[in-house]
């Protein structure tokens, strides 16, 4: 009994990444005053502690992503819902963060990176589903993990540098990161729509 629970370790990480996540954006709705039953923004004090604790629960959710996939080797715990789990886990952390950060600064420099973030990963996530039936598959890339690195790097950096008054020296390194990671994304979208043609073709 013990040891399955220890075998379902990883995948409850996964489902916690999840949950995680999906906190981090009700956090950052409410730092913007757009939750339902709130009556106006919290002031600068109460709006700083709330982008503080999001930016801590998103690494702690993001470094599941690390310990999730490292348990299931080490304790070959690996399983088909496991598989299915971790990229939805990760796809779900990137668009809580994203949507969180826009209603927080609709007008912001983060609507622009965060939909061609998003529209990536919905093109290649139906690519996947569409190619699979036909016996193609178009597996993780080095790039493209280090691809979900960077966004996740770069959207904590957000949610701190959010804290700080525009022209800040370190809200423009937090766009400029999130730009980058954007670049990124873009590439990788990119080389999965050419491999996946390319498998097409032969």
């Amino acid at each position: 009994m013990a040891n399955d629970w220890i075998k379902g370790l990883p995948n409850g990480l996964t489902i916690a990444r999840i949950i995680l996540s999906a906190l981090v954006f009700f956090i950052l709705a409410q730092a913007a005053g757009a939750l339902p039953w709130q009556i106006g923004v919290p002031d600068r004090a109460a709006q700083a502690a709330l982008l503080v604790t999001s930016f801590v629960i998103f690494v702690v959710a993001a470094l599941t992503d690390f310990f999730d996939g490292w348990l299931a080797r080490k304790l070959e715990a690996t399983s088909p819902w496991g598989v299915i789990l971790d990229p939805i886990a990760d796809k779900i952390a990137i668009a809580a963060a994203i949507l969180g950060l826009v209603v927080l600064e609709p007008l912001g420099a983060i609507a622009i990176p965060g939909f061609l973030i998003l529209f990536r990963e919905m093109f290649v996530s139906g690519l996947r589903e569409g190619i699979a039936p036909k016996g193609v598959k178009l597996p993780v890339t080095l790039l493209a993990k280090w691809k979900t690195t960077l966004q996740l790097i770069a959207l904590s950096v957000e949610m701190l540098a959010a804290i700080l008054p525009d022209g800040h020296p370190a809200r423009l390194f937090a766009h400029v990161l999130l730009w980058a990671a954007t670049l990124l994304t873009l590439w990788t979208g990119a080389e999965y729509a050419r491999g996946a043609a390319a498998a097409l073709r032969g």
